[in-house]
């Protein structure tokens, strides 16, 4: 037979329950079956069709989630490529000043457009003036490069700068500014300390 408990304490610990929230338990310990059987859930859908619905919507959520972070900078969804504080700096760099690459498509296009023209005189033209700046839009990549470089150094260190940051720094300066990913974060002017 149970023994009857009349201790004061007893009875405060009954009334509060075991995690000390009010009123008790109130139900058994679920053995271990009920258990995983509460867990269990098909991997499939009953209805394929709700099934297939549904992780679509999820997968597109969770794309549009991660462009979204991806444009605007953030750490967590940009590709390893774009990681650190170094490549931030590179593009807080390139993004606050003016880069003669930016140009390239524009300038690609009225070449373009200028040998259709039945001239060729403005033909040749037009292609020298591409070659032209080309080797401009080269000279400015490769001293940007060197500029950036010098600056990583005497803010990281020279031996921990990352390999590879010349050819980041060239490849985001060729971009038009509107195109580049991530979204420039600064404006023309605004050069990062």
């Amino acid at each position: 037979m149970a023994k009857q408990r009349t201790d004061k304490a007893d009875d405060a610990v009954d009334e509060l329950g075991a995690d000390g929230l009010p009123g008790g338990k109130g139900h058994p310990t679920p053995t271990r079956k009920e258990r995983e059987a509460a867990n269990m859930r098909p991997l499939v859908a009953g209805d394929r069709k709700t099934g297939n619905k549904q992780t679509k919507a999820r997968m597109a959520e969770a794309r549009e989630k991660a462009r979204i972070g991806m444009a605007n900078g953030d750490e967590k969804y940009l590709p390893i490529r774009d990681k650190g504080p170094q490549r931030r700096f590179i593009r807080d760099y390139i993004d606050a000043r003016f880069s003669v690459g930016e140009l390239i498509i524009p300038v690609m296009f009225v070449v373009i457009v200028l040998t259709f023209v039945n001239s060729p005189i403005l033909q040749t033209i037009a292609i020298f003036g591409l070659w032209i700046f080309f080797l401009v839009a080269v000279i400015d990549c490769l001293t940007v490069g060197y500029i950036i470089q010098r600056k990583l150094a005497a803010k990281f260190g020279a031996e921990k700068v990352q390999r590879g940051n010349r050819w980041y720094t060239a490849m985001r300066a060729l971009q038009l500014r509107p195109m580049r990913l991530p979204k420039p974060q600064v404006k023309r002017g605004n050069f990062p300390a």
